[in-house]
């Protein structure tokens, strides 16, 4: 797998783009940890982790993707840009672990859509209305 990164995300303008370069189509637990969550919960309760997810939450105003007009008003999940493994945790990859270049502010159902691959998961923005756009004898 190619290894992606935040710099690179960035530059996409739109959040379907940004989804497409990040989307997984993974199985529940396959992939990540499955009977062995107990390594990465430990992980998400360091305060090292709180402290990185404190700071990406705010290098990315807390907003999906990282785009602007997308803010979230529930708590933010910080996705691995390149999804970090069993053996990552365990041999303290703190690289890949704590990178900024491989972290991303995502809503909870972005973060989902990234995994299982649902892009209806994906957050839209407001109908811009206009003057007599609802008018019914036109």
């Amino acid at each position: 797998m190619k290894t992606r990164s935040y710099s690179e995300l960035i530059k996409l303008p739109t959040i379907s783009e940004r989804y497409e370069y990040l989307k997984l189509l993974g199985s529940v637990g396959f992939q990540t940890f499955g009977s062995s969550r107990f390594l990465n919960q430990g992980f998400y309760t360091s305060s090292q982790w709180k402290r990185t997810r404190r700071d990406i939450i705010l290098r990315d105003n807390s907003c999906d993707l990282g785009i602007a007009d997308y803010e979230i008003f529930d708590r933010p999940v910080i996705h691995h840009i390149n999804p970090i493994t069993i053996e990552d945790v365990e041999n303290e990859n703190w690289e890949k672990l704590f990178d900024p270049e491989n972290l991303i502010t995502t809503s909870y159902n972005t973060h989902q859509a990234i995994h299982f691959g649902n892009e209806s998961m994906l957050p839209k923005l407001p109908i811009e209305r206009t003057q007599g756009d609802t008018c019914l004898w036109r």
